[in-house]
């Protein structure tokens, strides 16, 4: 008899080293508990374009970098765009899933963000410091990013990167959502151990914080990681809106804490299968 219950494609690069990281342990984790309320499959982002259509919904985890795959991921985001794919997350975020233009975006618009410029008329909109932090705009995992004094900026080319002045910051902390809902707060107190993470009990001010961004981004159902830098005036700065795969650190929760974000993606799943349309990053998917 076929299953009365819905089924997720789950895409996951379970064997991908990132650097301080364990994609497989977390995917195979949450998995397991997923598999408590739907049927699921996992694949290699390679292979999700030939075998979602057999499925309810296809989420998006640990896939890694699409730098290596860009062409694939473009075909794959097409496809379900064109056949009206449910994706978790979906693909309307302005994130990092479509590259680091929102860092731009948010700078013009007067949001707590790293100050960042793509052009060399505009290196004068950045505070003066000795170092700047040079990245592609569709970078990811500190691919292709590098450090350069202020006197080698005039002579760079600007062609789809983007310069930041390098921030002095006490330490790295993680936001992390379910659709628009906080879940836990997560930092490194040591700022040369970025994913040597510790539970961070946010405050009133730092969830208003990360939830303007969360707020602004255009995704209604999915798992979005804000990351934000203290820095030495004791203000938070955005450092990087993660919606298209983000790593959650479930192993460094509790158990009740892995309990309650599992509980929430289960319900944001849900609500995405009962929904008739959704929307996609040129309207409806």
């Amino acid at each position: 008899m076929p299953s009365a219950r819905s089924s997720l494609l789950y895409v996951s690069d379970l064997a991908y080293p990132a650097k301080g990281r364990r994609y497989g342990d977390e995917d195979v984790f949450l998995t397991s508990r997923l598999r408590e309320d739907f049927d699921v499959a996992v694949c290699h982002p390679l292979d999700a374009v030939a075998l979602m259509a057999g499925f309810d919904a296809v989420v998006v985890r640990n896939s890694g970098p699409v730098l290596g795959y860009r062409a694939e991921y473009d075909a794959f985001r097409q496809r379900a765009l064109a056949d009206r794919v449910r994706v978790y997350n979906q693909l309307s975020g302005k994130g990092d899933m479509a590259g680091k233009q929102y860092l731009l975006d948010l700078t013009a618009a007067g949001f707590p963000v790293i100050p960042t410029v793509d052009r060399a008329r505009d290196l004068h909109r950045l505070p003066d410091v000795d170092t700047y932090v040079v990245k592609p705009k569709l970078g990811a995992d500190s691919i292709g990013l590098e450090f350069v004094p202020r006197d080698r900026l005039a002579g760079l080319s600007y062609d789809d990167r983007l310069v930041q002045p390098r921030v002095d910051f006490r330490y790295e902390v993680s936001f992390y959502f379910v659709d628009r809902a906080f879940q836990y707060a997560l930092y490194a107190p040591r700022p040369d151990r970025r994913w040597d993470l510790e539970p961070y009990e946010a405050t009133e001010r730092d969830r208003e914080f990360a939830q303007r961004f969360v707020d602004w981004n255009d995704i209604a159902y999915g798992v979005q990681r804000v990351d934000a830098c203290r820095a030495p005036d004791g203000e938070l700065l955005l450092v990087e809106l993660e919606d298209l795969n983000p790593y959650l650190s479930l192993d460094v929760l509790s158990p009740a804490a892995r309990d309650s974000f599992v509980a929430r993606m289960k319900e944001s799943l849900r609500g995405l299968l009962g929904q008739e349309t959704v929307r996609g990053a040129a309207g409806t998917v």
